[in-house]
């Protein structure tokens, strides 16, 4: 629910800017710890001595995969509401804009690159004949079914990190500080202004 103020000219009420943030955080960190599981399944297919466990491996990412275009999706429309229901607003404050950017991204890496790239993984493992070396059924794409959650674990935690420091100020389409802070002499990263958004 949208509700008019001083501060903006559309804020969410504070239910529902608690019930928003809730989903908000439950799907960060839910995507950072599919992303550590999908690693660590990557690094026991590519390393593990046993062919049946690096096997299983493969085979689990296929599953494990699955619940990742949902989290991303959810905790990317979950960021704009926060960011356009809030007095910290879509493009004011450059901390928003590229922490939004880059949880775009990366959900169109999940929906359009890694988990097709994970399915496939596990459909060239099941297709395989058993006595086809588990290396030679995935080929290639064993690297990138290392790199991938790697590279989405270190995005996801700098995103998590610029949402905590919030750093490089404001952008030129802010307009000028809200007269409370300044006369705080609180910048909007500020613990006084960072507590209101609480």
């Amino acid at each position: 629910m949208l509700r008019s103020g001083r501060r903006t000219s559309a804020a969410l009420s504070p239910k529902a800017r608690k019930a928003v943030l809730t989903a908000h955080v439950i799907a960060s960190v839910a995507w950072i710890g599919l992303s550590v599981c999908l690693l660590v399944l990557g690094l026991t297919g590519l390393l593990h001595a046993d062919p049946q466990v690096s096997r299983a491996a493969y085979i689990a990412l296929g599953v494990v995969v699955t619940p990742g275009q949902p989290i991303s999706g959810l905790a990317l429309v979950s960021g704009i509401a926060l960011s356009v229901g809030t007095k910290w607003g879509l493009l004011r404050h450059w901390w928003v804009v590229v922490s939004l950017v880059l949880t775009a991204v990366m959900t169109a890496l999940v929906q359009l690159s890694l988990a097709p790239l994970m399915r496939g993984a596990a459909a060239k493992v099941l297709a395989a004949a058993p006595e086809v070396p588990v290396a030679d059924a995935v080929g290639g794409d064993a690297v990138s079914i290392v790199v991938a959650p790697a590279v989405a674990i270190t995005a996801l935690s700098f995103v998590a990190a610029i949402n905590v420091y919030k750093p490089w100020g404001r952008t030129s389409r802010s307009g000028p500080a809200h007269p409370a802070a300044t006369r705080r002499g609180a910048s909007p990263g500020s613990p006084a202004t960072s507590r209101s958004r609480r």
